[in-house]
């Protein structure tokens, strides 16, 4: 059946009443609390249209939260990817350290240990893409010389992203701006350092970095220093 433009306009007011409707009440009442009927009735919405277009509750809040991410945390390319990255993680810690998109995003990161579709869910709209763009930012900045050939992208993002999701799922301070420069400019590092030691370990001669106390001189011999 051939949908009309009337129709696909009340289907996103629907859809767009209906995300606004859980997160207010995910402020109001908390996460536990809210349920499908409520996010139907505030939402002036039927829980058929709701089951039409989402499984559980945990997967509406999961919609509003991704969206909301998104358009929060954008990876920008100044140039600078310290700067950059920095703007990127000030930003996230802002949008899960505010009501009501902090506590609803605790709620479905607990949920999804219970739920095995939403689990999946998280995986794919919105972990997999974020660290998708992530390693997209940095690879661009590789490519601009700031940050070393071989260096582990992929872990770079789990070392930026761990403490801030750490910090929120134990509900401890969340980052200032001069935490969030630090952590940056230590993943940087690390990059660096990393990859100077992966280079240092293909330039060695193979048996070892090279002769010193305790290592055979030429022929096998002990080196000088040596006590057997």
């Amino acid at each position: 059946m051939i949908t009309s433009p009337s129709s696909l306009r009340r289907s996103e007011r629907s859809r767009r009443a209906t995300l606004d409707a859980a997160l207010e009440l995910c402020t109001e009442k908390g996460y536990g609390r809210v349920t499908v009927e409520a996010i139907a009735a505030r939402a002036g919405v039927s829980k058929k249209t709701i089951y039409r277009w989402w499984p559980s509750k945990g997967a509406v809040m999961l919609e509003a939260f991704a969206e909301m991410l998104a358009g929060a945390t954008p990876f920008v390319d100044t140039g600078e990817i310290e700067a950059d990255l920095r703007t990127h993680v000030n930003g996230l810690v802002r949008l899960i350290s505010t009501p009501p998109y902090g506590p609803a995003y605790s709620g479905i990161l607990s949920e999804m240990h219970h739920d095995d579709d939403l689990a999946k869910a998280v995986r794919e709209q919105l972990v997999g893409p974020r660290v998708e763009a992530a390693v997209g930012r940095l690879r661009r900045a590789q490519g601009q010389g700031q940050i070393p050939e071989g260096a582990d992208l992929p872990l770079a993002v789990e070392m930026l992203y761990g403490p801030v999701y750490y910090r929120h799922v134990l509900r401890k301070p969340a980052q200032d701006e001069a935490t969030v420069a630090a952590l940056v400019a230590h993943v940087l590092r690390s990059l660096s350092a990393g990859s100077a030691g992966s280079a240092a370990e293909e330039r060695a001669p193979a048996g070892g970095a090279g002769e010193g106390p305790g290592r055979p001189g030429p022929g096998g011999a002990p080196a000088p220093g040596h006590v057997s």
